[in-house]
């Protein structure tokens, strides 16, 4: 009885929340047109508490999204700007050493940019890898130590992180480490042509479109929590599993794996589809999610956490193709 109370709870709270999440939807594409995929992907992270990796050449409105995804969930945002001398203690704060009124010398935290809910690093892969380090911690732990003293970020926290291409010049790679934080990589690609025209005539104008409030940042922690409560099928698990596992060369049962990935994902990985499934089927209006969640989240939560080999990418392969593969190899 108990069960079908909680049940019948959880289903009440996921159609208020569809709602919801449909207003948040809406008021975001008034600014950023366009990008569904790329605003549905962000906003799913953002349910399952985590971060992601918004990847994409200069003028893709990236910089936009994350501020008016700050504005609609009501969420407090700063923003970084990553250079080459951009050094930890710009990021996450440092001590000063003062003196007091009564000529009393004691050192004082001062904050860095770090302690908001919402951090944007902007082009966070033209910063030096000791810098990129720094979010490390913060990012996994949600609160960062220095001299030996813990000081805890607000609640929630989530960084969206806007990368150029590294192929583009002045670019370092991420760490694996830190890649592996980031709960998708989300490409971000150029529009299409009725949109891009849609673009312009929409910013070049004397008016240009704003958006507003749709949630509080306790509201979104109802959702996130919301989100870890949906049910979720067996075979949704067992598909998480033989999607994740048969990903790494080691433990695959298909060649093509085995012959052109070097290393792949690890059990974050399975953590991520698990929670991103359901972030998608609540944004759905469903209950519970699908094959199809899981085949469509591939892409965003591998393909940041596999490496190809130096004759795949000799070959002409690449991640996206071994992923869709892959994909349709479960169920």
């Amino acid at each position: 009885m108990l069960d079908t109370v909680a049940s019948k709870s959880v289903q009440t709270a996921a159609e208020k929340a569809a709602v919801q999440l449909t207003e948040a939807r809406a008021a975001i594409g008034q600014v950023v047109l366009g990008q569904t995929d790329v605003v549905d992907l962000t906003l799913s992270a953002i349910l399952c508490g985590g971060h992601a990796l918004l990847v994409g050449a200069p003028g893709l409105a990236k910089t936009l999204l994350v501020e008016t995804i700050g504005t609609v969930t009501g969420l407090s945002n700063k923003r970084v700007q990553f250079t080459p001398d951009l050094m930890p203690a710009d990021i996450i704060g440092s001590e000063v050493l003062e003196t007091g009124a009564k000529g009393k010398r004691e050192f004082r935290f001062i904050e860095g940019p770090v302690f908001t809910q919402l951090l944007m690093a902007d082009e966070i892969n033209r910063a030096s890898p000791r810098t990129q380090s720094a979010l490390l911690q913060a990012m996994q732990e949600h609160f960062v130590t220095v001299a030996g003293q813990r000081h805890d970020l607000p609640a929630p926290f989530h960084v969206l992180a806007t990368q150029n291409p590294i192929e583009q010049e002045g670019t370092y790679p991420l760490p694996e480490a830190q890649l592996d934080r980031f709960l998708f990589q989300i490409d971000v690609g150029y529009p299409e042509l009725d949109t891009e025209r849609a673009i312009l005539l929409a910013t070049t104008g004397a008016n240009i479109a704003s958006t507003t409030k749709v949630m509080t940042p306790k509201q979104l922690q109802s959702l996130q929590q919301l989100v870890r409560k949906l049910p979720i099928g067996e075979t949704i698990v067992e598909a998480i599993l033989d999607l994740v596992r048969n990903a790494r060369p080691d433990q695959s049962r298909h060649d093509f794996i085995r012959d052109a990935v070097t290393w792949g994902p690890g059990p974050r990985a399975g953590q991520a589809l698990m929670l991103a499934s359901r972030a998608r089927a609540l944004m759905d209006g469903r209950l519970s999610p699908s094959l199809d969640d899981v085949a469509a989240l591939a892409a965003p939560v591998l393909k940041h956490r596999m490496a190809l080999s130096f004759a795949a990418r000799a070959d002409g392969q690449n991640l996206d193709g071994i992923i869709s593969k892959l994909t349709k190899t479960i169920g």
